[in-house]
């Protein structure tokens, strides 16, 4: 994948937010039930598709899921089970791009039972009529944390079942900086040190890129008093009418934007092509990223520290998106029973959870299995802390319209081609033109 990183610019067609596949296609190798009597066929490993094309659904299977490549062993075992367990014939397809492709097949009929996605997805999925709400009794889901509950919420109705939440922190060399900085003003002073020292070559590494990157942005606007991209309705969700990357508050964090970039603390020659490598070359001591980063810090022997991301001067601690990813219903399902019963009664489970968050060290969305990894694993509470003051990101279709327009606002703001105020004005304009069209 690239992880979540990515997943701000994607809706834009710069990056993809769906996790990227190999191509060519796997083997299907059917099991059978011990018990004889009840016959449970599913394909054994994960099918992929070839090349990047949409997964072909066989209609002869009872539930099918779609998930990324990285994910599929995972919910193969588990789907492996719940074949045998019920009597039924279950088959795991790895998509290249779930999101569009799930939406596409679904409209023909062709989609499948269970999709595997972000939260975000969400508005624009129910928009679409695409996904069912799900029957998740409530002392299930009072057994998860109650953000990654939230976000799996639209006009107040549950549409999911969370495993994992993400959101980005503050990475930092230990060997270079024994302790975090608690302020951008202190990380900045701490760099610059280094790099005069010949200890460093840049301060900090965040991804910025020459189009931008608003998941990693936002959170300099979060810092001041009224800062962000959407006001909340009575209800306290997200209002599309409401657009405020222009208020006084992101304005603020706007011109903090522009002030690291003046020093080259920020610059948008960094992106995803070379961010983990500046930190994990020691180049820089700093880097503001997420889970996705720590195994390549790891195998470069980096001694990496994760703390929450810093203070701004005049407003607040920055805060991070919550990302949650989980798992969907399709409104169009096969066996709507079949696909209820699988994501509300086996996506709980404290095993399926500790599976799934093997697989990118996410911490776990289920509240036991994140006390069972938090308790031996400090990276996974290091992470957890990290976006403890975070909002999950926007899941209404109006997010569609501020990737592109506000990461690109916030590029040339960095790069010093425009004032924060006059350029973050006219993302908005823009942003409010297209929520429009529609």
């Amino acid at each position: 994948m690239h992880k979540r990183a990515l997943g701000a610019v994607a809706v834009t067609g710069v990056a993809a937010l769906a996790l990227s596949a190999c191509g060519g296609s796997s083997p299907t190798t059917p099991s059978n039930t011990a018990a004889g009597t009840a016959k449970a066929t599913t394909t054994g490993v994960p099918e992929t598709p070839t090349g990047t094309a949409a997964p072909v659904r066989d209609a002869n299977v009872d539930l099918v899921i779609w998930t990324d490549a990285d994910r599929s062993a995972a919910v193969q075992k588990y789907a492996d089970q719940f074949a045998a367990e019920n009597g039924v014939t279950v088959k795991v397809q790895i998509s290249t791009d779930t999101r569009q492709q799930f939406k596409d097949a679904t409209k023909v009929g062709k989609g499948p039972d269970v999709i595997v996605g972000a939260h975000d997805w969400l508005g624009e999925l129910v928009q679409n009529s695409t996904v069912a709400p799900v029957n998740l009794a409530s002392d299930v889901a009072a057994k998860f944390l109650p953000k990654a509950i939230d976000a799996t919420k639209f006009n107040g109705q549950s549409y999911g079942v969370p495993y994992a939440v993400e959101n980005i922190g503050l990475m930092y060399n230990k060997d270079l900086v024994p302790n975090p900085p608690k302020t951008m003003d202190e990380l900045v002073a701490t760099g610059e040190k280094l790099v005069k020292e010949g200890k460093a070559k840049q301060v900090l590494s965040q991804f910025v890129s020459k189009v931008g990157n608003a998941y990693f942005a936002y959170p300099y606007l979060s810092a001041f008093e009224g800062g962000g991209i959407f006001g909340l309705n009575a209800q306290g969700g997200y209002d599309p009418n409401k657009v405020i990357v222009d208020s006084a508050g992101s304005v603020k964090g706007g011109d903090v934007l522009a002030e690291l970039g003046k020093k080259k603390v920020l610059s948008t020659n960094v992106d995803d092509t070379n961010q983990d490598a500046l930190f994990d070359t020691k180049a820089a001591p700093f880097m503001i990223s997420g889970p996705w980063s720590v195994a390549k810090a790891k195998e470069a022997g980096i001694n990496y520290g994760i703390a929450p991301l810093p203070s701004l001067t005049g407003g607040g601690p920055m805060k991070p998106f919550l990302g949650v990813q989980m798992f969907y219903v399709s409104s169009k399902a096969k066996n709507a029973a079949l696909a209820q019963e699988f994501v509300t009664n086996y996506i709980p489970r404290k095993d399926v959870q500790l599976a799934l968050f093997e697989v990118g060290k996410r911490p776990p969305a289920l509240k036991e299995a994140y006390d069972q990894v938090a308790a031996t694993d400090p990276d996974v509470k290091a992470w957890y802390e990290a976006g403890v003051d975070g909002a999950p990101m926007p899941n209404i279709p109006a997010m569609n319209s501020v990737w592109g327009p506000f990461g690109q606002a916030t590029a040339d703001i960095i790069a010093g081609k425009a004032g924060a105020q006059e350029r973050l004005a006219a993302a908005a304009k823009e942003i409010e033109a297209n929520i429009a069209k529609g």
